[in-house]
């Protein structure tokens, strides 16, 4: 089963698996559960989770019934612990859109939620990130997660996750990391799929993140955070939940 899902995973576009993934991966969870982890966006909970990664898969890393990684775990504690998400009134504007955050946040009445993105199969806009589709500033919060490294010009688009923000207006926009290195790693001259899945972590990367990443954001006019709020969790719940140790929560505020 690992071999597979590595397979899938690493060479199957993920518009593509997404089309298909969460009808298999439900009835696979019977199989899975059990009390060792648990899910805190479902409260389901498994005897262990589903391995997850391209080149080297992470143990317990795939929650199979909300298809939930590590960092949307993660994400939705912060949510409910630290902000006013799932209370106050606002207009969201989510790229990317992630299946386990879908339905339910289509579901909260406090949301006037609205998704975009490029290509996906769940987005209500499809729109290049680099020119967003609406006026300035539009949305009280924007999430675009696991995006930027993606993208030609990450700064002008972290300008326009800037701009169709409103003033006190929020966002949390995760990267993958390389937190031994304290500089981005960038080289445009790597174009071959190989190549960047050795030196950026996957083959449609177009860059490594390193320590320097908040200062990127704070570049593109944002009052940033690097929340460890990890560490408020407790290394009890960071197993039960199958958390990385190692991830800062970025959230960036315009004043």
């Amino acid at each position: 089963m690992n071999k597979i899902i590595s397979f899938v995973t690493r060479f199957v576009p993920r518009h593509q698996i997404q089309k298909v993934a969460h009808f298999f991966l439900r009835v696979l969870s019977v199989f899975y559960r059990g009390n060792n982890f648990e899910d805190p966006i479902t409260g389901i909970t498994y005897r262990k989770m589903l391995p997850y990664g391209r080149i080297n898969p992470r143990p317990n890393a795939l929650s199979p019934d909300s298809m939930a990684l590590e960092r949307h775990r993660l994400i939705w504690l912060y949510l409910k612990e630290k902000t006013n998400f799932f209370s106050s009134p606002i207009k969201m504007l989510h790229m990317a859109p992630e299946y386990c955050f879908l339905r339910l946040f289509k579901k909260q009445e406090n949301l006037d939620y609205l998704t975009g993105d490029l290509i996906s199969p769940w987005a209500d806009h499809h729109f290049d990130v680099h020119d967003i589709p609406f006026d300035d500033n539009s949305f009280d919060v924007l999430m675009a997660n696991h995006l930027l490294e993606h993208v030609d010009d990450d700064a002008r688009v972290m300008r326009e996750f800037y701009r169709v923000m409103k003033p006190g207006g929020w966002g949390i926009f995760q990267v993958p990391i390389d937190y031994s290195n304290p500089k981005t790693y960038e080289d445009k001259s790597i174009t071959d799929p190989r190549e960047r899945e050795k030196h950026f972590w996957q083959a449609d990367h177009l860059r490594l993140y390193g320590r320097d990443y908040g200062d990127k954001l704070r570049a593109a006019g944002f009052d940033v955070v690097e929340d460890d709020f990890i560490k408020e969790i407790g290394p009890d719940l960071q197993k039960r939940y199958g958390l990385m140790e190692e991830e800062l929560i970025y959230f960036c505020r315009k004043s």
